[in-house]
């Protein structure tokens, strides 16, 4: 017999699905509504609580939608990595390390696509992976949907 304690998910992976139900929404969605995209029986308190947690990291923004609010992502999954990886930097005590560190251990083709984009400033994507957005975010800085 297994206990409640080990059928819980891995950490973030209710986070990862609420995102991927509202990035695939291309709206912004209720709590409930999210609910019912993620059809896994969660409780729609539970969703809430998500999507409050997600809206006081900077991750999800919301707008007034009669007593409540709809939730919309302020990043596209990319702009997410990013802000990810930013926050592991501004947690290392030495920067030039990890940033040496992680450098040292990208793939030739990595290394390759990170030497195009710092030549061209980071404002030129490579026609193999797109432009990057002038937000840096994947979104246009207007800080659209």
């Amino acid at each position: 017999m297994s206990s409640a304690k080990d059928e819980r998910r891995p950490a973030g992976e209710l986070e990862a699905g609420v995102l991927a139900a509202l990035w695939a929404a291309g709206a912004p969605l209720t709590p409930g509504r999210v609910q019912a995209e993620l059809d896994s029986g969660l409780a729609r308190t539970t969703v809430t609580t998500i999507l409050s947690r997600l809206h006081e990291k900077g991750i999800v923004g919301r707008e007034r939608q009669g007593r409540g609010y709809a939730y919309f992502p302020v990043q596209d999954p990319h702009g997410l990595t990013a802000r990810r990886m930013h926050t592991e930097l501004d947690r290392d005590d030495d920067r030039g390390t990890a940033l040496a560190r992680f450098v040292a251990q990208l793939s030739p083709d990595d290394e390759r696509l990170l030497r195009d984009l710092l030549e061209s400033d980071g404002s030129q994507g490579t026609a193999e992976h797109g432009p990057t957005e002038p937000g840096g975010d994947g979104l246009p800085e207007s800080g659209g949907r």
